[in-house]
């Protein structure tokens, strides 16, 4: 087993904000549970990894009980959890030591935020030498204000004003960003059909 699966952020602290009612794909965690049953069937490692701000009283704030994998995604005793507080999945956790001492190579990521955490994350792990597969549907974002925007629009203010940058603008464009330079872009089904032609 030289690979693993890096499941980033697909957490409740998400669903409990406004703004989850924006978000790109709002089946997320189906798509998820499909790479993380594919992984386990490779024998491949599946790290879980949630994003925690102790002490910041919002969602990513482990004492509102939030920072919690989503309910419909379960995660085994001996699949590795950690808790990052920085944008990408390395620099505040052991995960590189982790992949390390498990003998990992290839990487698997998805999860939330498209842009923010999944796509630092695959940068990172790039510079770092592995080689990553970002699994494109398996990833979920936002609408972005444009910088001039108020800190305290509305949902309804943000998907009114034509500054706002779409999930869908956003997708396209991590993908274009990370294909060729950072990582393999894939679907889950593509995934699946390659699983079964090996099979």
């Amino acid at each position: 087993m030289n690979r693993a699966l890096i499941v980033i952020d697909v957490q409740e602290s998400f669903r409990a904000r406004p703004l989850w009612e924006t978000i790109s794909n709002p089946k997320i965690a189906d798509q998820v549970d499909r790479l993380v049953r594919l992984a386990r069937q490779a024998g491949d490692l599946v790290v879980w990894v949630l994003h925690s701000d102790p002490g910041s009283g919002d969602v990513f704030d482990p004492a509102l009980g939030h920072v919690r994998l989503m309910d419909e995604l379960q995660r085994r005793d001996t699949e590795p959890l950690i808790h990052k507080t920085s944008h990408n999945a390395f620099t505040t956790t052991n995960l590189q030591q982790l992949l390390t001492e498990r003998g990992i190579h290839e990487l698997t990521v998805c999860g939330i935020r498209t842009e923010q955490c999944v796509e630092t994350t695959t940068r990172v792990a790039s510079d770092f030498g592995y080689q990553v597969t970002f699994v494109i549907d398996a990833t979920a974002t936002n609408p972005i204000p444009h910088r001039d925007a108020p800190a305290d629009q509305s949902v309804a203010e943000l998907l009114s004003d034509p500054r706002t940058l779409s999930a869908e603008e956003i997708i396209r464009r991590t993908e274009y960003a990370l294909a060729g330079r950072f990582a393999t872009i894939a679907t889950v089904g593509e995934l699946e059909a390659a699983a079964e032609s090996r099979a």
